[in-house]
């Protein structure tokens, strides 16, 4: 592994290049785990594999895929974009890099070795190895963002306290303690996440592109619109959080459903059918606003599997969205051009192609029920096995253009 170019500015040693920016490791990290993950999940789930997991398997499959798969997701493009959010002027704002950075994935890679170690490890002892990740990028991300005072910022250490909540809560009912929503609370986290930096970035590419085109619409933003997709999505949040009933929960969900969905449009989704690091983004938020709506028809439709709407926000949002940001940011940041390779285009569609047979089998054909998970899961694999494949090299390598980082 080769070192980076130079050593970070503020006199700290540099370490190895894959420890240059957290966009690097986290990306990397949650590459493969997307793949090991929900590989070993189907190969259990299927019968191919005997995994004893020390928690019951949908448990440990929706606990990974949130707090291994997704929150390295996360940390890889908040540890990339607070640089971004807070110049580079303070010693406190430069990147996070070296080997703090490198210990801070260490202390990712226990939470993940402690889970699958259940089986042999005290639960307590799995629960302190798991829990101390979150808190710890929480703090990196505040001491960051400190001294540039930008308030507005401060809202994704906000997300990354309620992520410890819910995984905190997660582990309540192992103790037979009260009821589990930690897991819901989590995926609403999540989507609220989806919600918040989609309705920057999106639009900000988007309208990048379509001013080089004189014939394209103009990507419309209207701040009412724009505040009733966050609030209605946060409603419904906490509409989870504090279990209110099964009908209120379903009308504010087909609320942020209808309200995102309106915000979207608004950010001309048809504009970007050419430009797949452009439509991907549009693609993910359009699961996020489907996947609230069907969680609100649920509510009041009973052949409407609640799995299904959990699936479409999971494996269509989350999913299709971190793709993405991983995929867009990985070239961007290592001086790339802005261009997906064709494989990883493929892996867009793959990711969506698993959502749609996830969501849709349980409803139109009950029958194959069992099949449509195993074939869900391995185009998810695929998808993610192309994504490790294009970008290993490229988060493991200097930057193209010879500049640190």
């Amino acid at each position: 592994m080769r070192l980076s170019p130079s050593a970070p500015a503020g006199g700290s040693r540099a370490g190895p290049i894959l420890f240059a920016r957290g966009f690097r490791v986290f990306f990397l990290l949650a590459g493969v785990y997307a793949v090991l993950s929900l590989g070993s999940w189907v190969a259990l789930f299927r019968g191919w594999l005997v995994l004893p997991t020390g928690f019951s398997p949908p448990f440990w499959h929706a606990h990974e895929m949130l707090f291994g798969y997704a929150v390295a997701a996360m940390a890889g493009f908040l540890l990339t974009a607070v640089p971004n959010w807070t110049g580079t002027t303070s010693q406190k704002g430069r990147p996070l890099h070296g080997w703090p950075l490198a210990g801070l994935a260490a202390l990712w890679l226990a939470g993940r070795i402690a889970v699958w170690s259940a089986p042999w490890l005290p639960l307590a002892a799995v629960a302190v190895a798991d829990l101390a990740f979150l808190p710890v990028l929480a703090l990196v991300m505040a001491r960051a963002l400190w001294p540039a005072r930008k308030p507005k910022n401060f809202v994704f250490v906000g997300l990354l306290a309620l992520l410890f909540a819910a995984n905190v809560h997660s582990y309540v009912p192992l103790l037979g303690h009260g009821e589990d929503n930690g897991l819901t609370l989590a995926v609403d986290v999540m989507v609220l996440a989806i919600v918040i930096v989609g309705g920057r970035i999106t639009p900000s590419f988007t309208a990048g592109v379509l001013r080089q085109r004189p014939d394209a619409p103009e990507v419309v933003i209207q701040p009412g619109v724009e505040r009733g997709a966050i609030l209605s999505t946060l409603a419904v949040a906490l509409a989870d959080l504090f279990a209110l009933p099964l009908a209120w929960v379903g009308a504010l969900a087909l609320l942020a459903g209808a309200a995102n969905g309106l915000r979207l449009a608004g950010y001309r989704p048809l504009s970007t059918l050419g430009q797949p690091l452009l439509w991907v983004l549009h693609l993910g938020y359009a699961w996020a606003a489907f996947g609230l709506a069907l969680k609100g028809l649920a509510a009041f439709v009973p052949s409407i599997p609640a799995t299904a709407a959990l699936h479409a926000l999971t494996v269509g949002a989350v999913g299709t969205m971190t793709l993405a940001v991983m995929s867009r940011a990985a070239l961007g940041h290592t001086g790339r051009p802005l261009v997906a390779p064709r494989p990883v285009a493929l892996a867009y569609g793959l990711v969506s192609a698993a959502a749609a047979v996830r969501v849709f089998t349980p409803m139109l054909l009950p029958a194959w029920y069992l099949d449509g998970i195993v074939v869900s899961g391995l185009l998810w694999v695929l998808a993610f096995a192309l994504f490790v494949a294009v970008y290993a090299p490229i988060l493991t390598r200097p930057r193209a253009d010879g500049q640190p980082g």
